[in-house]
């Protein structure tokens, strides 16, 4: 079918037609970015042929030349054939207006954490000035790394992470917003490598997905680290360390921020008698919560 389509297709509009059905034809799933086959397929075309992501319409009668359709149909028969995330074809993803580059050492960034942080985390965070010192606990590609330094003007900041891979992809972030004098990159099996050390924030997007879960995933996700994904059993086992350890990198009034996916429930039942702020995002008031360091369960 991909042969026949490089003498049948000639416009953008026909390739963006045939990109939907194979995509719908092959049951992807859209869980990294885009919500549609229509927008995925939009987003992968313009970005092949170099063209504004914001503006289809006046490209869509634009007939292709033969290279531009070739290069065009080889990126949407890999993503309908081999499942691959289109973030780790384009080496492209977005956290709001912030676009960072990823490939497969890191999971393709989403996070509701980002949101919270596009507001410095109001109104739990009164003074944004006075956050000096921050850490970004599982930074992956570093993408909220970055955002915390936006956020957070005058925090020098740390990211760590377990996987000397993933530090690299974050550290070409980092470079690229010429944040080096800032964030200071760090491999980490969570707290162990960051003794003495204290923070007035504290945010993490862990792994938070549970053994029963990681068994289910759809082919998409498992392009992605395993370790960035898998928690144990139940996957509350990275929040569980974390909760246990965060007051010791804390300072008096500092603030830990978790994103723990699906679990509040199973979480607020093991720590009953811990009083969780649960921040609301676009998705609701599930997946992510706040806890002062005089609130960490002892």
């Amino acid at each position: 079918m991909y042969i026949e389509a490089k003498t049948q297709l000639q416009t953008l509009r026909d390739l963006l037609r045939f990109a939907v059905s194979r995509f719908n034809e092959a049951g992807l799933y859209f869980g990294h970015g885009s919500a549609s086959a229509y927008d995925e397929a939009a987003y992968l075309i313009l970005h092949t042929l170099h063209l504004p992501l914001d503006r289809l319409e006046p490209f869509l009668e634009a007939r292709l030349t033969t290279t531009e359709l070739e290069q065009a149909l080889h990126i949407i028969e890999r993503r309908a054939v081999e499942k691959i995330p289109a973030a780790y074809l384009t080496h492209e993803a977005w956290l709001g207006d912030f676009s960072f580059y990823v490939d497969e050492r890191v999971i393709v960034p989403r996070s509701f954490i980002a949101e919270l942080l596009h507001e410095q985390l109001a109104p739990w965070i009164e003074n944004p000035d006075e956050i000096h010192a921050a850490l970004d606990l599982c930074t992956g590609s570093g993408c909220l790394a970055v955002l915390l330094a936006h956020a957070f003007g005058n925090a020098a900041i740390d990211a760590t992470d377990i996987s000397r891979e993933a530090l690299d992809v974050a550290q070409k972030n980092v470079t690229d917003y010429n944040l080096e004098h800032r964030v200071n990159l760090m491999q980490s099996d969570l707290f162990a490598g960051l003794r003495g050390r204290r923070y007035d924030l504290i945010i993490s997007n862990p792994p938070y997905v549970s053994a029963e879960s990681m068994s289910a995933l759809p082919k998409e996700y498992r392009h992605e680290p395993r370790t960035a994904l898998a928690s144990g059993e139940d996957g509350l086992e990275a929040a569980r360390a974390i909760l246990r350890e965060a007051a010791d990198y804390l300072t008096e009034q500092g603030v830990l921020v978790v994103e723990i996916g699906h679990n509040r429930e199973a979480l607020e039942q093991e720590f009953c008698q811990t009083p969780f702020t649960w921040l609301e995002t676009s998705a609701g008031d599930e997946f992510v919560f706040l806890l002062k360091r005089d609130q960490l369960p002892q």
